[in-house]
């Protein structure tokens, strides 16, 4: 095994920069950057020490360096921490002094995924330290923070162990062949297939809400000019992001920021009036906005409902049918407001000038989305991948479950069984593929 090193902090310039080391030279490479080759420092202890070219009396910096003995580290591997000061300059210049002492360059998560390779933790819990380096809310790091302190591992390790014990049942039955399972025994397999199945759906079922809290929403304003738009945009981000004026097509171009509601990240998107225009720059905008709405998970379609409802309020509902989308009816301040949206378009009335019905209309962005706690205890299903493997195990044991109504032999009855082990397994990195395991480290940041 080689020794890597890559920067642990982000890029740029900073008080401080992490330079990090892990593999069997570590500790050898850092006496040559410091120049003392008896160099033994205690474990888990910072000493300042000047790193630079030894050979040229050439001094790059003065550094804290902590050394982390195997196995007692986060890779498991005798490792090294180096603490510089963080000008881009002066780590580029360290990182390389210590490429030429021998290391080479981490691949992207590959500290972690040495970590995973010597048992300090498992598949599910290093996606959770990726979780929870990329969590956009709290309760998305709080989420992460779950799953990397092995909730779920928990949680699958208590299905697995009761799935093993009927697969146990089921192999034993087959070294007997002359003796046919007692009626008792029988239906505790069954219940036992039957309660295993809905406590995987349950989990599975977190997924609906779990998969907003980790990658969040796209929630896409669209409406004809001049209904408030841009207003309402600046009131749910609560500071003045776009610019307002009383003149029709101000917006030109599509102006994206985040919030959190209730904890689940928002990607808010204002856009140009959807109008038919002669004005080329103003076209432009109005294809982004088309594109905006292609891409978005909820359109918010903004009315004014201080007049009736114009031509090309009506042509913008008619594109929002076939989306997921609500309606908030602008201006409720206004004497005029009375209007509504006619037929089958429920509204929120709002105001963007008083700020009157916000908390209705971020409860109406939500809603469409199912029920949303995320303050509560239980560990969610944020992963796309948990799900799909969650979703094939329970496949799997309803296969086996409807063989064993059948009276099918307990072979064919483990097929199912055996498939829904080892997608559980993959969940947790038990029985995951090289290519997979590839695929999976390639979306972590370099240095972690």
């Amino acid at each position: 095994m080689d020794t890597i090193v890559a920067l642990a902090t982000p890029p740029g310039r900073s008080a401080i920069g992490v330079i990090r080391l892990s593999g069997p030279t570590s500790l050898e490479i850092a006496r040559s950057l410091i120049g003392e080759h008896e160099f033994s420092p205690e474990p888990a202890r910072a000493l300042l020490k000047t790193v630079g070219h030894r050979e040229s009396n050439k001094v790059l910096d003065r550094s804290l360096l902590t050394f982390f003995q195997k196995p007692n580290s986060y890779t498991g591997e005798d490792l090294v921490e180096i603490s510089c000061h963080g000008s881009p300059v002066v780590l580029r210049q360290v990182i390389d002094r210590i490429l030429m002492l021998g290391a080479r360059l981490a691949g992207p998560g590959e500290f972690t995924l040495r970590a995973m390779n010597n048992g300090k933790l498992n598949l599910s819990q290093a996606e959770g330290i990726r979780d929870l380096i990329n969590a956009q809310t709290d309760a998305a790091a709080r989420q992460a923070a779950r799953q990397l302190n092995g909730e779920l591992s928990a949680r699958l390790g208590t299905v697995k162990g009761k799935l093993v014990r009927i697969i146990v049942q089921l192999e034993s039955a087959i070294e007997f062949v002359e003796d046919d399972l007692p009626e008792l025994q029988w239906q505790q397999i069954r219940k036992a297939l039957a309660d295993l199945i809905s406590d995987l759906q349950r989990l599975a079922s977190t997924f609906n809400v779990g998969h907003f809290l980790r990658d969040g929403l796209k929630v896409t304003i669209i409406g004809r000019p001049n209904v408030g738009k841009s207003s309402l945009f600046n009131r749910l981000l609560s500071f003045d992001r776009a610019i307002v004026t009383e003149l029709p097509g101000t917006t030109r171009d599509s102006l994206t920021e985040s919030i959190s509601l209730q904890g689940i990240p928002i990607l808010l998107t204002d856009t140009a009036g959807l109008r038919e225009s002669s004005d080329m720059i103003e076209s432009i905008g109005v294809e982004r906005t088309r594109q905006a709405m292609a891409d978005a998970d909820l359109l918010l379609v903004v009315v004014d409902g201080s007049v009736d409802l114009a031509a090309e309020d009506h042509e913008v509902l008619s594109h929002a049918e076939g989306a997921r989308h609500i309606v908030a009816r602008n201006k409720s301040d206004l004497a005029s407001f009375p209007n509504c949206v006619s037929g089958k378009h429920s509204a929120i009335n709002v105001s963007a000038f008083t700020g009157s019905g916000l908390d209705d209309l971020r409860a109406a962005i939500l809603q469409p989305f199912g029920s949303v706690d995320t303050a509560e205890s239980t560990v969610l299903i944020t992963d796309s991948r948990h799900f799909d493997l969650l979703r094939r195990a329970i496949q799997g044991l309803e296969s086996s479950t409807v063989l064993w109504d059948e009276n099918a032999s307990e072979e064919l009855t483990l097929v199912g069984l055996n498939n829904a082990l080892q997608f559980l397994g993959e969940i947790t990195g038990e029985t995951t593929t090289e290519e997979i395991l590839s695929q999976i480290f390639a979306t972590f940041c370099i240095g972690k």
